[in-house]
């Protein structure tokens, strides 16, 4: 057998050759926790479980040193993307990110760092995030390990967001807990950017999609739960899932690129989310000719500019 034998090749993120190697694309790019010169936002790296490993990235505004006396600040709760198998909490276009969102929005940010496929299949990820919102969730008293949670956070004003995977998995994460409840958080909103969802019917303009494109959204999906029953597993396809409605907030922002083949998934959650019994209100808005992501690689242009506010103000 060659070395160079590919297993699974899903470009432009992940190659698993045959022998077991596991080469990450395009995902080096690792920053320390700092004091962002540009917007004074702090940030610290915490150790939320040895085992299995889970740890998560802190971010406060610069008001959390400055006004006094100090109110309590909305809790962001972020979940990186990277189709479950590359990126991190230290990733540097998600902490350029999150600096930039924690100090528009005035917010204090976790955002979690959970363990990655093929080496930790899913559930895996739900699982590890899960373990993060209920050791987020044990400072709702004041008296957590963290002193910045404890100090800053209101437990009350509570949004998960995620990008791609992430906002599979903010979604999934906020329907366990309409499900099952999170003692002592109140979860205001969700925001889903560009989110990672799939289905074996097409939907939208999905019937034109080239069928590599939908062969790949369908094969990262097998890759990276292979327990799963495919892509009409109530993770991936929340049209399927009878819990939907239960989904547990009260406000839903969807954000979605006009050029992004996972598109129509945004616009379909919506429109099923309506449908579900769910009694909450849900938008979407469209970034007319962008592709999928296009807001971390180009944080700066009009688009993204334009989508940041409307998340800054879902979180006011």
């Amino acid at each position: 057998m060659s070395n160079e034998e590919l297993a699974y090749d899903f470009s432009p993120m992940i190659k698993v050759y045959k022998d077991g190697r596991v080469e990450r694309l395009n995902d080096t790019d690792r920053v320390p926790p700092s004091t962002d010169p540009k917007t004074g936002v702090q940030s610290k790296d915490v150790v939320i479980s040895q085992e299995p490993a889970i740890s998560a990235r802190l971010y406060i505004p610069k008001s959390t040193t400055t006004s006094s006396p100090q109110t309590k600040l909305p809790l962001l709760i972020y979940f990186h993307g990277g189709g479950f198998c590359v990126r991190s909490s230290s990733s540097a276009k998600y902490h350029s990110y999150l600096n930039a969102l924690v100090s528009e929005a005035n917010v204090v940010a976790v955002s979690v760092d959970y363990r990655l496929v093929p080496e930790y299949p899913l559930p895996a990820a739900y699982d590890d995030s899960w373990a993060a919102l209920k050791w987020v969730a044990s400072h709702s008293d004041g008296n957590g390990s963290e002193d910045w949670l404890n100090k800053f956070a209101d437990f009350q004003r509570v949004f998960f967001a995620g990008n791609s995977a992430g906002a599979n998995i903010t979604h999934n994460m906020a329907v366990k807990l309409g499900c099952e409840g999170l003692v002592g958080v109140k979860l205001i909103g969700i925001v889903l950017e560009h989110p990672y969802f799939w289905g074996t019917e097409p939907v939208g303009e999905e019937l034109i999609t080239p069928a590599a494109a939908r062969e790949y959204m369908a094969g990262v999906w097998r890759f990276a739960c292979p327990s799963s029953s495919g892509s009409d597993d109530p993770l991936i396809n929340p049209a399927k899932d009878p819990k939907l409605g239960e989904l547990g907030c009260e406000k839903v922002l969807v954000c979605v690129a006009e050029k992004d083949v996972l598109k129509d998934r945004g616009w379909h959650y919506s429109e099923t989310l309506k449908k579900s019994g769910w009694n909450g209100a849900v938008e979407v808005i469209e970034a007319a000719g962008e592709g999928h992501s296009f807001h971390l690689g180009d944080p700066t242009c009009d688009n993204a500019v334009a989508m940041k506010k409307k998340i800054v103000a879902f979180l006011n």
